[in-house]
């Protein structure tokens, strides 16, 4: 997966389109197409569409995974463009930064706001769904994944290889690995392996200046920076390579559910115990609604499985029954939640049916008292919605050793789990009904406040949540200012990745709602 960098060609070309076009910024998009003509040895204009061309609407809703960013009102790009080389994003943001246009870069389109194919402001999508070339090398353990192939896709492409090598990464096989490597990236196979950012070992971007780069040429700040940083901040990440790791021919996943009247309060008490303190080979991950469930993956037979489980949560009555065995790959569908055994389930790029969602995030530092879930039971039952739910995916294993540090994803040793709520919108039920729902979610959010980590309230920046804090839309973001939701999401690494920012991309030219800010002071003309 090597490329020759067109970069001098595309500079170059830029440059002399900057002299024919020397008055200011213009968001004519079609001096920002003449613009990506003039570099036209790859024949761009066959991955270029506007809201004239007849395939336009179809190519920008193909990837919108949250459906509540779908409406008339939403803001649409100038232009998309679905590269096919590494040159194509170079001419993109050479000619976005001569036409005064932002780039979102989306390659599965799960941004729980939206925020990889929306902006405020007059811009463009660079959207993956085409580059997404998977190379695995059993031999070396490795895999070159470009940015818009999916975590199912890798997945899959593991399992073609190799029936004892995996990748930990995410549940949700639709989910795009650009996105999703470059936030960190969970998994039930965090606590054996970490995240899919701490198994990244090269990586090959574009920077602010078109330069083609690996980790070699973009240095180790840069390299620190995008796994886990959000890599949207500093550049286009193209691909990664990543290292794979061994897990045994057969897994054993199960999923148990208990109610309330089943003693549901203190199994969960229990859990929040004994979970971070399994061996690594065993994840249970709690699903909290108006009852409990409990899934695992566990790497091994269930006949090694049941007496780990009697000896350290004897209380959830675990029998062989409740277990499945299957190889890894499989286990990935299963936990997807798919009622299909078929691998094809991990090559769907898009949900069925399609999803509406918000969601939040939080971490847990100690164990909610008993009192505090009655008062997680009662929210649920009067939402009504049976479909919203809470996530606790516990920590320990190898997160505890890993260095706060270590990478810009600061959430390791000192954490019990991490928290999601997730709540669906129906669209049938209207805007009105899913505002409610939306508004549930909040008030579920503010009652774990006395539960959850403080001084900052931590969050997952893979959960994006814009009520948390948010940068100017179109202007000057200071420090301080995008420190309110960037200690949150990184802890004592923002001051890190501004300092990268400011080296990297000094002039803010990749910027959204929540990127990392750069260190100069670059106020706007009139702006104070």
């Amino acid at each position: 997966m090597k490329h020759s960098s067109p970069y001098l060609t595309v500079v170059v070309i830029g440059l002399l389109f900057a002299l024919a076009y020397s008055t200011s910024h213009t968001h004519d998009h079609e001096h920002f197409l003449q613009c990506l003509q003039l570099q036209n040895s790859t024949s761009i204009s066959e991955v270029v569409y506007t809201p004239s061309n007849s395939s336009y609407s179809s190519i920008l809703q193909f990837s919108i995974q949250n459906r509540r960013f779908l409406s008339k009102t939403t803001p649409k790009p100038l232009v998309i463009v679905t590269p096919l080389h590494a040159s194509h994003v170079q001419a993109t943001i050479i000619c976005s930064q001569l036409h005064g246009l932002q780039i979102r870069t989306r390659s599965g389109g799960h941004d729980l706001e939206g925020l990889s194919y929306i902006s405020q402001v007059p811009f463009v999508i660079i959207d993956f769904m085409k580059y997404r070339n998977i190379q695995v090398d059993v031999e070396k353990r490795t895999a070159w994944v470009q940015a818009g192939a999916t975590i199912g896709e890798l997945y899959y492409s593991i399992s073609k290889k190799s029936k004892t090598l995996a990748f930990p990464a995410g549940v949700c096989p639709s989910v795009g690995v650009g996105g999703h490597f470059s936030g960190g990236g969970y998994g039930y196979l965090m606590r054996k392996y970490g995240l899919a950012a701490d198994n990244i070992i090269d990586a090959h971007m574009v920077d602010v200046k078109g330069r083609f780069l690996d980790r070699e040429a973009m240095g180790e700040d840069l390299f620190w920076a995008i796994r886990g940083g959000g890599g949207a901040s500093f550049g286009v990440i193209l691909a990664c390579k990543v290292k794979l790791v061994p897990v045994p021919p057969t897994v054993t996943v199960f999923r148990v559910e208990r109610t309330l009247e089943q003693n549901a309060t203190m199994l969960v008490m229990k859990w929040q115990i004994v979970a971070i303190k399994l061996h690594k080979d065993l994840t249970i991950r709690l699903i909290l609604t108006t009852k409990a469930k409990f899934e695992a993956l566990f790497l091994g037979g269930k006949d090694k499985l049941i007496p780990l489980m009697q000896e350290r949560f004897p209380e959830l009555g675990l029998v062989k029954e409740d277990c499945t065995e299957m190889s890894w790959v499989e286990s990935t569908v299963y936990m997807a939640g798919s009622s299909s055994k078929s691998l094809q389930v991990l090559l769907q790029r898009t949900p069925s049916p399609p999803q509406n969602y918000k969601g939040k995030s939080d971490f847990l530092k100690h164990p909610i008292p008993e009192s505090g879930l009655e008062g997680i039971w009662q929210l649920f039952k009067e939402n009504g919605d049976k479909d919203a739910f809470m996530e606790l995916v516990p920590y320990g294993g190898i997160m505890d050793e890993i260095p706060e540090s270590e990478l810009p994803y600061p959430h390791r040793s000192g954490n019990l789990c991490l928290v999601g709520y997730i709540v669906p919108l129906h669209q049938e039920d209207g805007d009105e009904v899913a505002q409610r729902h939306i508004d549930w979610t909040r008030k579920l959010y503010s009652y774990m406040e006395p539960f959850v980590s403080k001084s900052p309230r931590k969050a997952y920046i893979n959960y994006r949540d814009l009520d948390i804090g948010v940068n100017n839309i179109d202007g000057y973001t200071s420090y301080e200012q995008a420190s309110i939701w960037g200690h949150k999401y990184f802890n004592n690494n923002f001051k890190r990745l501004a300092l990268v920012k400011t080296k990297v991309d000094p002039l803010n030219f990749f910027r959204y709602e929540q990127s990392i800010p750069t260190l100069l002071c670059l106020r706007p003309k009139g702006h104070k």
